[in-house]
């Protein structure tokens, strides 16, 4: 595989949000406004890259039985520095991402790239699955975030789309909402995937 198809498979053939459906927990939960799904995407980002990055530096140097342990403690140690910077620059948007922050450690996308890929593969490639994957990522969950914005509250980042007159629909900033919106973003993405063959 190319380095450019490594970068663009997150994008599209295994999106981890609306193909692999992975990491749906903060997909879900935090996507009530656009800024939310920036925030929640770009410090995925980061742990990806650099997770992705240490684990395939270290792979030979890291025993099978304790292989598993060993990427969580890397992982770990990247979300407590995307936790502590966010908490000291952008306090707002820490605020509103709560306890999914520290989450990440558990994301499935995350611990799945190491696995999958991270420890398979030379580090160049290592770190372009983990940019293409967290981009993905970001992409995905902004878009859901600006569509559940956007129907329930008329604005997108905040900023009025619609009339303050024009009724919007409170359930789509709602958890019922999140589900809807996921699902249909979903069937939307697998049909233009089919029709495209991308």
């Amino acid at each position: 595989m190319s380095s450019l198809k490594v970068f663009t498979n997150g994008l599209l053939k295994e999106n981890p949000t609306f193909v692999l459906v992975l990491g749906a927990c903060p997909t879900l939960a935090v996507t009530t406004a656009a800024f939310n799904g920036i925030g929640m995407g770009a410090a995925t980002t980061f742990v990806l890259f650099f997770s992705n990055m240490l684990v395939a530096l270290l792979k030979n140097y890291i025993p099978d039985k304790v292989r598993i342990v060993a990427f969580i403690v890397i992982i770990a140690t990247f979300v407590t520095i995307v936790d502590l910077v966010m908490k000291a620059f952008v306090p707002d948007i820490y605020k509103t991402l709560g306890i999914f922050i520290p989450l990440i450690v558990v994301n499935c996308i995350i611990l799945g790239r190491a696995e999958a890929f991270a420890q398979k593969n030379d580090v160049s490639r290592a770190i372009l699955d983990g940019l293409g994957m967290g981009i993905g990522f970001t992409l995905a969950i902004t878009i859901l975030a600006s569509v559940r914005e956007l129907l329930g509250n008329g604005t997108i980042f905040n900023i009025p789309i619609v009339s303050e007159n024009a009724k919007t629909m409170l359930i789509f900033i709602l958890p019922p909402g999140a589900f809807i919106t996921y699902g249909y973003l979903i069937a939307i993405f697998n049909q233009l995937k089919a029709k495209y063959n991308f």
